[in-house]
């Protein structure tokens, strides 16, 4: 794992730092899940500013099987910005005045409301507006984005299933936390799968190890290929000679799947995965994305892996629901006491 890029570290101490004090007394945040209140007059919002905006908030989620933008953007005049908007969840808010001293964007958390973000855009001009979204397209994202996930992340905490926890961390070392409605499906020395199963939808996580060799990290398509044959022996499908496997090819945007980036996150290094995956001799797939790190066992990989089964229905919210709960990974001594 060479290239670590160092997304989310960077972010957690600037928004903190800019938080709210009061914030145990502030009501809870409101709207759904994926959606944004971007504070813009119309005629911004119709022009390049809000195209900005749109390039940045609402390109395609990656690695879905249907086009789903990664949030919905709701556009609200300034004038118009009461206290009622004041609790929503996200909000993109633009202050574009002549008069502006200190221009650029700032985030804060837990302004009006929690657990809030709440990015300011401070520019004296529309054009000085637009540039300054584009140079700061990454803080703006992964600020609501990575809010987004520990939502999720609290809650699956403080409404943990916590018996599953114990039943991962004896066999690997460590454990995703689980939020009540899931169950276990299958648990064996090498293989753990947890579900959450709804009329709708389904959504899973799957913990098993894979080979390696201790010296060079595997190629994607090596890994591949070794979680391959953990799905065919763990994972069946619902008629004989069916079971789950990774999709390879291309997504109906062109996108090579699966894909794998380096990162390090809370001083763990690992490799995400993100792709598709499918039943093999059936038309049953969707999307997926997992975590692989060095197991406490030498000559081993861990791989926790997420995915999603939501036909007919939009699955952007829960691939982040399941994205939250594997990394929510820690060690078994890293713990956190309720």
């Amino acid at each position: 794992m060479k290239k670590i890029l160092f997304i989310l570290p960077v972010l957690i101490p600037l928004l903190y730092s800019c938080s709210n004090d009061n914030s145990a007394y502030m009501k809870t945040v409101t709207g759904k899940a994926g959606e944004v209140i971007v504070v813009l007059d119309k005629t911004d919002w119709d022009g390049e500013t809000g195209s900005a905006v749109r390039d940045v908030l609402a390109t395609d989620y990656p690695m879905l099987p249907q086009r789903e933008a990664s949030f919905t953007l709701i556009n609200i005049d300034r004038k118009d910005f009461s206290d009622l908007f004041k609790a929503h969840r996200n909000i993109l808010f633009f202050n574009i005045n002549e008069n502006v001293a200190d221009t650029g964007v700032f985030v804060r958390r837990d302004s009006w409301a929690q657990p809030q973000i709440l990015i300011t855009v401070e520019a004296s001009s529309a054009a000085q507006a637009t540039r300054l979204v584009g140079q700061n397209s990454e803080l703006i994202f992964n600020a609501i984005d990575q809010i987004e996930k520990e939502r999720i992340s609290k809650a699956s905490r403080k409404y943990e299933e916590t018996s599953i926890r114990s039943v991962v961390a004896e066999r690997f070392g460590g454990s995703p936390y689980f939020p009540k409605g899931y169950s276990i499906k299958k648990v064996t020395d090498n293989f753990f799968w947890a579900s959450l199963e709804t009329t709708h939808n389904n959504l899973g996580i799957l913990i098993y190890t894979v080979p390696f060799d201790g010296v060079q990290f595997p190629t994607l398509d090596a890994l591949v290929e070794s979680q391959k044959k953990v799905l065919q022996e763990n994972v069946p499908g619902m008629f004989p000679n069916t079971y789950m496997t990774i999709y390879k090819g291309t997504t109906y945007t062109g996108e090579e799947v699966p894909a794998m980036k380096s990162y390090k996150y809370k001083g763990e290094s690992f490799v995400e995965v993100r792709g598709l995956w499918e039943v093999e001799n059936d038309f049953m797939g969707g999307p997926f994305v997992e975590h692989v790190l060095y197991a406490k066992e030498q000559g081993k990989l861990l791989v926790i892996q997420g995915f999603v089964y939501a036909p007919k229905f939009k699955k952007r919210n829960l691939v982040r629901q399941v994205e939250s709960i594997v990394y929510s990974f820690e060690w078994a001594e890293n713990f956190q006491n309720k």
